[in-house]
């Protein structure tokens, strides 16, 4: 891996290193009585925010948005932890059930997998600690108040049209998948897969299979492998999420195919916005984790103050390109918030 990479790399994972992924008691609180009531006797309330994971950027800003909501409205205190890497699904099924048994007023899920987690928002339900469900969706919504999103399959259209025009409509194009069970990049890869076939018929999927696993490193291991077997034929890359995209910009400069192959990623950080900036990355999807984490807390303390609350709350999804990338709302999406930040 270039010098260059690895120094980028390397300074982003440190960052993540330092944030205490165990903790439950980060984030604003109140001065509250004993009977969990703020000291100017309105209703305070515990609420439990749950990522996928804690080590990527992104989640950072989600905590970001949650604190922003919570110190708006001055009576909520902000429980956060989940599990440190995006495929521990029972380290993530621990930390709701502590939750659950914690009798938390409500918790703010990110499930990891739209199947596994179904029965212990259920369970929550039974103890009556309504479950807001954000990020990544679950196949049942019956035992949720609402889902905080942006429109995963929407940002994959995104993506396939920015790969479909810089392609001219024709070429060779590999889509490296993220891990089974998520719900929020299953989205986004048949999203990609159906504009190209759809919009553009002569672009050619290489592979479209293969799961890079949920670390930048077993991503840049399996963009390697896959970019190395297609080296002479590839033309487009499509990587669905952070980590995913951050190893296989390294497996492209790696190659020495960074400046010849059309490469779309999804979500930001400090390697992939040095990307664009120096055209080895042609456009980045974003989301608004601030918003997310601040709507999926405002929308828990509506419904727990008994007010209506939407079952779909979208967060928006955008296109940043080496063309707009400095434009004040795409600066913004592309270097959001996190947690510890004014």
């Amino acid at each position: 891996m270039p010098v260059r990479f690895i120094a980028l790399f390397l300074m982003t994972a440190v960052f993540a290193g330092c944030q205490d992924s165990s903790s439950t008691d980060s984030g604003t609180s109140t001065s509250t009585s004993t009977n969990g009531e703020a000291a100017s006797g309105e209703k305070s309330y515990r609420i439990a925010v749950i990522p996928k994971g804690t080590t990527h950027e992104f989640w950072k800003s989600v905590h970001a948005g949650a604190e922003n909501a919570a110190k708006e409205l001055g009576n909520v205190k902000i429980l956060w932890k989940g599990p440190l890497q995006e495929n521990d699904r029972d380290g993530q099924i621990s930390v709701v059930q502590d939750f659950i048994t914690k009798q938390v007023d409500g918790i703010c899920l990110a499930p990891l997998d739209s199947q596994a987690l179904i029965e212990y928002v259920e369970e929550a339900a039974e103890e009556n600690v309504p479950v807001v469900i954000f990020d990544s969706g679950l196949d049942d919504e019956s035992n949720i108040v609402t889902y905080v999103a942006t429109d995963n399959y929407q940002g994959g259209v995104l993506a396939g049209k920015r790969m479909g025009e810089l392609l001219e409509g024709k070429g060779n194009v590999i889509l490296l998948r993220y891990i089974p069970g998520s719900q929020s990049t299953t989205q986004r890869e048949e999203g990609f897969l159906e504009t190209l076939k759809k919009d553009y018929p002569n672009i050619k999927i290489l592979s479209s299979n293969e799961y890079s696993g949920a670390t930048p490193e077993s991503s840049l291991d399996k963009a390697t492998q896959l970019l190395g077997k297609f080296k002479d034929q590839v033309n487009g890359v499509f990587a669905v999420c952070e980590p995913n995209a951050t190893g296989t910009l390294g497996a492209l400069e790696e190659l020495e195919l960074d400046k010849k192959v059309i490469f779309v990623g999804f979500d930001p950080n400090t390697p992939l916005i040095e990307g664009m900036k120096n055209k080895q990355v042609h456009g980045i999807v974003l989301q608004d984790p601030v918003t997310m984490g601040y709507q999926a807390v405002m929308a828990m303390v509506q419904h727990l103050e008994g007010k209506e609350v939407e079952k779909r709350i979208g967060t928006g999804e955008y296109l940043a390109t080496p063309e707009n990338m400095n434009e004040a709302h795409m600066d913004k999406l592309l270097k959001p918030q996190q947690f510890g930040e004014e």
